[in-house]
């Protein structure tokens, strides 16, 4: 479980956090939603600790990063596993050597074991050996979030943060991605983080969300009851669309005729 508790964050003097508290379950997928600009970025590095906040806490079960030295966060960052925004796969590598990069660099296993440990993340997330010696750019965008999980989950981490996981997808790869990541968070009870603004990531994972606009915490909910909010923000964001907006009259209907 990440808790974070009355966390503020400024550059130059303008606040982009003010008074944001959450608590983000293991075994569940907790979506950080919100427009560009919201804060949701800042939100997300700062949980991490690749931003020094100007005051709060940000606990790992119970482990306060603010209080924390350089070398008690370097060690608990071995816990954490990480999707990027658009997989960041390393070009000059195989799909094998990429899964197999924070092994080499973080964990004492054999030769055999880290080949071992990258088989088997590469198998949970469906990619055979067919792949292993393909570089990134001879396989698709899919596969290449899904060699991103792979390595993301290669240490076999406590905390998992996925940053706008389905960015340049399809709807059906997006959605096989959101499942993918829902699956594992069930399975190994990950505390999984996920920055988005990908209304069908929501509605398909959202278990617990925050809405961030301007930098506050607007809304809280999960997917069930996001639709009946009354937060004129959270709905002006969520119905964006043409689709969700006849989404919402279509539900108004099938209310008004209960």
């Amino acid at each position: 479980m990440i808790e974070i508790q009355n966390v503020y964050k400024s550059f130059d003097g303008k606040n982009v956090l003010k008074n944001i508290s959450a608590i983000f379950e293991s075994g569940k997928t907790n979506l950080i939603i919100g427009q560009s600009g919201s804060g949701k970025t800042v939100l997300m590095k700062s949980i991490i600790g690749l931003h020094r906040i100007d005051s709060g806490k940000i606990l790992y079960d119970g482990r306060n990063i603010p209080d924390m030295q350089f070398m008690k966060i370097k060690k608990l960052r071995q816990e954490v596993g990480m999707l990027f925004q658009g997989s960041a796969l390393f070009d000059s590598q195989t799909v094998a050597q990429n899964v197999m990069f924070p092994l080499e660099m973080f964990s004492n296993m054999t030769q055999i074991d880290m080949e071992n440990r990258m088989k088997f993340c590469l198998g949970r997330v469906n990619l055979d050996e067919s792949t292993y010696n393909l570089f990134p750019s001879e396989i698709s965008g899919g596969m290449q979030k899904r060699a991103a999980i792979a390595r993301a989950i290669a240490l076999n981490p406590r905390y998992l943060f996925c940053d706008e996981p389905n960015s340049g997808l399809d709807p059906l790869t997006s959605l096989v991605i959101d499942r993918l990541i829902k699956e594992i968070t069930e399975e190994y009870d990950i505390t999984t983080i996920v920055n988005t603004h990908d209304m069908n990531s929501v509605m398909e994972i959202g278990e617990n969300i925050i809405f961030i606009k301007s930098g506050e915490k607007a809304w809280e909910g999960n997917r069930h009851q996001i639709f009946d909010s009354n937060n004129d923000s959270l709905n002006d964001f969520v119905f964006a669309s043409d689709l969700y907006k006849k989404v919402k009259a279509t539900n108004n209907i099938q209310e008004s005729k209960q």
